[in-house]
């Protein structure tokens, strides 16, 4: 049981028992938090304010269908990337030359069924360089920039697509007006995808591109949907929780990482999955009152993101998303029935609660391209039969040199870390046994920004 839910047993207990009822607190791990006082700066920046005026700016082109016009300067997707577009390059003047601005444009063919004919799109991007030369990692933070009405082929009517998903994009150019002055030693990449509603072809299309470029792509974090707290058909009202949703066994897995895995028995472990970890820790410590809700689904039935084609050639990607969907707001043409309104309007979104969610997104992102680069060949001795844990690992080849190394620690039937041991050396020997644990490993620099975690495979 993790401690968040022996936290809130007991105090369920707690309350049942009444007033003379004590908490035994020595049973519950503690951790002191130790917050980056520049992340905590920038998250302290994002504004709900200038998040509210970037989804009504989005709102007023009328619709930004991937089949709308692009000729247009006040209308439609072609409007719509432009301004993104020149939104991004005033952020890239504080930048010193370092965030560059590109629209990266692209063909899609017709398929005979959401694309009628050749149309061509194009991802807006503000990449963010990297100081550090020897370092080749790249981080990306995303959202689709196209809407939609109720018939996803109705390329005119008004599609306003507050939330989804100027919400996303929202996020992701509040996070690039504040990280643009910051100096990174891994590169970041700010994108507003588009062609989502028709079938994931601006991520599909940047997916393809990292590969064909042999990105060192480490993490991709996509957010859809992610401004509003209210539920349809419940009535709940909560801005306490957003989901992560991450994908279990890798779409692309090999026969020898089937192989490792099943060793491991880490079903639960995939990069992904360790990735939406990452945010919940990493986020929770950086935004007050938000507890991130880690779904162990690659995303909702019958639905994908812009994560998906990345998740299918094998990079770690996950999607952000509310807690609860306002349905009547979402793929609704905007119209009044039975006094009731439809619609995806910025009307019914949530700002503060939007604020939150950026928050974590940029906390984690911020957190990973300081952090040194994972360790590498991490490895667990199986060679002795003994019931403490021998592991071993390198230093990472590029980049900074750590200042040390967590080496996490949770049981089998736990959804989260909950031991972290600091190690300064490339081994340890930890007095648990190997059988009973997982175990994985970071690296971590001398202000604790630490990477993404390592599961270690068996070693003789």
């Amino acid at each position: 049981m993790t401690l968040k839910s022996n936290l809130t047993r007991l105090l369920a207990i707690a309350m049942l028992a009444g007033s003379n009822f004590i908490l035994p607190t020595a049973s519950i791990a503690q951790e002191v938090v130790r917050q980056d006082d520049d992340i905590k700066q920038m998250v302290d920046q994002v504004s709900a304010k200038n998040l509210e005026e970037l989804v009504r700016k989005m709102v007023s082109f009328g619709t930004r269908h991937t089949l709308s016009t692009t000729t247009s300067k006040k209308e439609g997707i072609g409007a719509a990337r432009e301004w993104v577009k020149s939104e991004f390059e005033k952020y890239a003047q504080a930048s010193d030359g370092r965030m560059k601005v590109e629209m990266d444009k692209f063909v899609v063919k017709a398929d005979g069924r959401r694309i009628p004919a050749d149309v061509e799109m194009a991802n807006v991007m503000a990449i963010l360089k990297g100081t550090d030369p020897n370092d080749d990692r790249v981080f990306i933070v995303g959202g689709h920039l196209d809407s939609r009405a109720t018939d996803v082929m109705d390329a005119k009517s008004k599609a306003p697509g507050a939330n989804d998903d100027a919400s996303g994009v929202a996020m992701v150019m509040e996070m690039a007006r504040v990280m643009a002055p910051h100096k990174f030693p891994a590169t970041l990449i700010f994108v507003a995808f588009q062609g989502e509603e028709q079938g994931l072809y601006g991520s599909s299309h940047l997916a393809d591109r990292a590969q064909k470029e042999g990105w060192n792509l480490v993490a991709m974090q996509n957010n859809d949907i992610v401004g509003n707290s209210y539920s349809a058909e419940t009535g709940i009202h909560d801005n306490s929780r957003v989901r992560i949703f991450s994908e279990g066994i890798p779409a692309n897995e090999t026969e020898e990482q089937a192989r490792l895995r099943k060793t491991l028995g880490a079903e639960n472990d995939s990069p992904s999955r360790n990735l939406a970890r990452y945010m919940e820790m990493v986020g929770e410590k950086y935004v007050d009152q938000l507890d991130v809700v880690l779904v162990n689904r690659t995303d909702r039935f019958l639905r994908g993101g812009d994560h998906t084609p990345f998740n299918k050639l094998g990079f770690t990607a996950v999607r952000m998303s509310e807690m609860n969907e306002d349905f009547d707001h979402q793929h609704q043409d905007v119209r009044k029935e039975n006094n009731v309104q439809y619609g995806d309007l910025p009307e019914y979104m949530d700002f503060e609660y939007l604020k939150k969610n950026t928050g974590v997104n940029l906390a984690s992102m911020a957190s990973l391209a300081w952090a040194p680069a994972a360790p590498e060949k991490v490895g667990v001795i199986t060679s002795n039969l003994t019931n403490k844990t021998d592991l071993k690992w390198a230093a990472p080849s590029k980049g900074q040199k750590p200042a040390g190394y967590y080496v996490l620690m949770r049981e089998t039937s736990s959804p989260t870390w909950e031991k972290k041991f600091m190690v300064k050396d490339t081994s340890v020997t930890l007095p648990y046994s190997k059988d009973n644990y997982f175990f994985a490993v970071q690296s971590v620099d001398a202000e604790g920004h630490a990477s993404l975690p390592v599961l270690p495979a068996p070693v003789r």
